[in-house]
């Protein structure tokens, strides 16, 4: 077989360290793909597949794409979950000896990126590690391109659904385990099927405590006691992870990375992925658009900084009731004065991504132009902190003294970096006049290098006296000085002769040869020095990686602030007051998100009263399509907006603390898991029942549809009285049923209350007065919800004689369990069908909504109806 050529052996040397990713192999002006990794990127990336020999009879197959417009082609395999490794030519190959050398600069994957133009930035970018053992998990959550580290350690018997929680509420990019994560069918089934990621396998003999606690304490130079991680193996073991895969991809130090958040879920509000996807906070369940979510009703702030903090907010509701005031205070004082708060939002306004700026200066990849962006941001600070002067409330004070005007810093750039550079750093350009002497001389050698060349020699005439003295230049011997031979007894001792021509002789002298080398590599050592100075500001630059971090966290809080307030000015809104009791009285409360979706309409407000004690559990009926989802979601997020320190769409709203918010609404198959929509109901009413606190809320949407009548009433009921029962769990529950029957349960179980949604009735019409009123509803409506919706006239009428026979037949009766059996003489029974029809026609009416001469004449004719008995 014949011999691979040097370069393809170089090539499978250095790919056979970066086997799971696609090697991008620097030739030239192009990045070169190989073999399998070629054939790969050809079909994603729609190139042209080649071949190029290497020795052997069958050319390697190849495909390549241009050095200068790479980003955007490693954006488009990375956005598919594919890691890239960029191997670069690291010695110029006009000195080179031998073929050029080369390593890789830098792997790119999904959760490591901090290329502007593969993220989104209104959202973090977390590559997440998994280590678990037995009934305990470690977590970590990083985003590299700001910096920010979440880690949690869950200790639960029922830790795959605590894992579970915590992965859907930060959704990463990407996640990395170890081999148990993915031996429990929960969590597997949940990251291939839900998440939708790249996920890998750490590799455990790499892993070990030892070798985790080492490069966490290098990294971050304190203890692990110090880090308070001491007690929390798991964690230990996906931050050391976390830390040595960024080592490994990124190529240089992590020092963006300079604090970890150790949480723990009691420090927010606990909101499992279906209650996430059922109160669609940040995507829609359908098509999961930010249209029609909560995030694109609040969500008005103007920085990309700002944008991520709100999102965070909204997934990560507070339960510190300081905390939350602290937010409202702010947003109060800012809602208060218009002026403020709208020069605020103008001064944020053209802001660049300090934070993400800064993360591309730390891995040195920021080139100059983004070095102005930075001074761009800098000089709107003066702005953004004079505004805040004269505020009072804490919070806002806090980030007033966060705020660093970094003077020094801009100041700096100012002077060193042009105004408008070019994209590339390493082509000259971009530094400015009068920053650095040496530069300065070389740039004017490279404008002025004849007009030195003829001052020289007009000083050596002058001298020497040689009035035919001459500069000339030749490709042999560089510049010159030329002297006939006649003047020959004139020549100085210093010059150095180098060739005597027949009527003259050609000398050198140190001057000039000094001039020479300046003359000719000039235009190659600015571009050199202007890189090497670049760098230099750039180093500085992240030297004060501390004070721009703090100063940019401080400009997205005041952005996110800005965004509440200027939201609840346009919506009138109003400030929640926060108790550390169990009640939640909102009065005139609305859907934030239907009402700004709704044009044609006003929504109609409702009032809500809940508590642990007489108000424990609202049933809910009344109709489809009437309300009972909108009016329950609306509760559920009127507190959430709450707790994330949001004024709420109400005119007064009283707000017990919740520690978390369970839903079941609404029917889906999980086709992926090869769930029926009971089995998906169910899953979720046993991690309701299993993880909900008498501090928690509890909305039920319809409990027991997907099955039998009897079957799903029976459940339904035996939730509902677990739920109610303040010694199981007595909390705060609002409960929608087409259950009719269970309207009873209002006399045999204490807090529990009905409501309905009103209806008006007339004849075969209906209209849905979106009210919610006490007491049960008088019917369900099916029928005429059917007709609205467009079923055809004859399937109406077929169904109407269909309920009309079987609400006539002898033995049906009204199914009524109660706590304890009761005496056979205590149950009701109709007599004939004619007093059966007589009673549904009453229970049918709804009184409050009748006109005095309508009621007559229901009178007259329920009269009519019993004479006939």
């Amino acid at each position: 077989m014949a011999e691979l050529t040097p370069m393809m052996r170089q090539y499978l040397e250095i790919k056979k360290e970066y086997q799971d990713t696609i090697l991008m192999f620097r030739l030239g002006d192009f990045y070169e793909m190989f073999f399998e990794d070629a054939k790969t990127a050809s079909r994603e990336l729609e190139l042209v597949l080649t071949g190029k020999d290497c020795g052997q009879e069958e050319r390697a197959p190849m495909c390549g794409v241009p050095f200068h417009s790479v980003d955007s082609y490693i954006a488009r395999l990375v956005s598919r979950g594919y890691k890239v490794a960029i191997c670069e030519q690291t010695e110029d190959p006009a000195t080179a000896k031998g073929i050029v050398k080369r390593e890789v600069i830098r792997v790119l994957t999904p959760g490591t990126v901090i290329e502007s133009n593969m993220l989104d930035e209104g959202k973090n970018n977390f590559l997440c590690s998994i280590w678990m053992n037995d009934l305990s998990a470690g977590v970590c959550f990083a985003d590299v391109s700001t910096g920010e580290v979440s880690l949690t350690q869950i200790d639960s018997k029922s830790v795959a659904n605590k894992l579970v929680n915590e992965i859907g509420k930060f959704m990463p990019s990407e996640i990395r385990y170890n081999s148990e994560v993915i031996t429990n069918d929960k969590i597997r089934e949940f990251i291939t099927h839900r998440v939708e990621c790249t996920a890998d396998e750490i590799d455990e003999d790499r892993i070990s405590f030892d070798y985790c606690r080492d490069i966490i304490t290098n990294h971050f130079k304190k203890s692990l006691t110090e880090l308070q991680i001491e007690e929390s193996k798991e964690a230990v073991l996906a931050l050391g992870a976390t830390i040595d895969y960024l080592t490994e991809v990124q190529k240089s130090g992590l020092d963006n990375i300079r604090e970890i958040d150790f949480y723990s879920e009691s420090q927010f509000m606990k909101i499992d992925f279906s209650s996430r996807r059922n109160l669609e906070l940040t995507e829609t369940m359908r098509n999961r658009e930010r249209r029609g979510t909560l995030l694109w009703v609040l969500d008005k702030t103007k920085s990309a900084m700002g944008k991520r903090l709100l999102r965070s907010w909204i997934e990560k509701p507070l339960i510190n009731l300081t905390k939350i005031t602290k937010r409202h205070n702010a947003v109060a004082e800012l809602y208060s004065d218009t002026m403020l708060l709208e020069n605020e939002i103008d001064s944020i306004s053209d802001i660049t991504d300090m934070e993400r700026l800064l993360a591309r200066v730390i891995y040195e990849t920021a080139n100059a132009k983004e070095l102005r962006s930075l001074l761009n941001a800098i000089r709107l600070l003066p702005q953004i902190k004079g505004g805040l002067a004269e505020c009072k409330a804490s919070l806002i004070r806090d980030i007033y003294n966060d705020i660093d005007l970094l003077e020094d810093i801009g100041t700096l750039i100012d002077t060193s970096i042009k105004e408008d550079p070019p994209f590339s750093v390493r082509e000259g350009g971009m530094i400015n006049d009068g920053f650095n002497a040496e530069l300065d001389e070389l740039r004017d050698i490279v404008q002025n290098g004849k007009g030195y060349i003829a001052a020289i020699q007009e000083k050596e005439m002058e001298r020497t006296g040689i009035k035919k003295l001459k500069i000339g230049y030749n490709r042999v011997f560089g510049y010159f000085i030329e002297v006939p031979n006649s003047f020959k007894e004139l020549v100085p001792e210093e010059y150095i002769r180098k060739q005597t021509l027949a009527n003259c002789e050609r000398y050198i002298t140190q001057e000039l040869k000094e001039l020479e080398s300046k003359v000719l590599g000039a235009q190659e050592r600015i571009v050199k020095l202007e890189y090497e100075i670049f760098v230099q500001v750039r180093s500085k630059v992240a030297d004060e990686l501390y004070r721009i971090q703090k100063t940019a966290q401080a400009v997205a809080t005041i952005d996110a602030l800005c965004s509440f307030a200027k939201v609840a000015l346009q919506n009138n809104y109003t400030c929640p007051t926060m108790t550390d009791t169990d009640e939640l009285t909102i009065k005139d409360g609305r859907h934030p998100v239907v009402e700004k979706m709704m044009k044609d309409s006003p929504f109609v407000p409702n009032d809500t009263t809940l508590d642990c004690r007489d108000n424990r559990c609202a049933i809910i009926t009344g109709p489809n399509m009437a309300g009972k989802s909108t009016y329950m979601r609306q509760v559920a997020l009127i507190v959430l907006m709450a707790q994330c320190g949001s004024f709420v769409p109400a005119s007064s709203a009283t707000i017990g603390l919740v520690d978390s918010i369970f839903t079941r609404v609404g029917a889906s198959d999980d086709l992926a898991s090869g769930q029926s929509t009971f089995m998906v109901e169910m899953s979720e009413v046993a991690s309701i029942l299993n993880n909900a606190t008498k501090n928690s809320l509890l909305i039920f949407d319809e409990i027991g549809r997907g099955t039998s009548t009897f079957d799903g009433m029976s459940i339904a009921r035996a939730v509902l009285e677990y739920s109610a029962n303040p010694k199981k769990l007595g909390a705060k529950t609002l409960f929608a049923t087409h259950y009719h029957e269970l309207t009873e349960l209002e006399e045999l179980i204490d807090g529990t209350k009905n409501y309905n949604i009103a209806v008006k009735k007339r004849g075969d019409d209906i209209t849905f007065l979106r009210r919610i009123v006490r007491g049960g509803a008088d019917g369900s409506y099916g029928i005429e919800v059917a007709k609205l919706a467009g079923v055809p006239n004859t399937v109406v009428n077929r169904a109407k004689e269909i309920l009309t026979e079987l609400e006539s037949q002898d033995g049906v009766t009204v199914i009524r369990k109660v706590v304890e059996k009761e005496p056979e003489d205590m149950q009701m029974s109709f007599g004939s069908a004619q007093s059966n029809e007589i009673v549904d026609k009453l229970k049918m009416l709804d009184v409050n909504t009748l006109t005095p001469i309508e009621a007559l004449q229901k009178l007259y004719e329920l009269k009519l109806d019993a004479d006939k008995i």
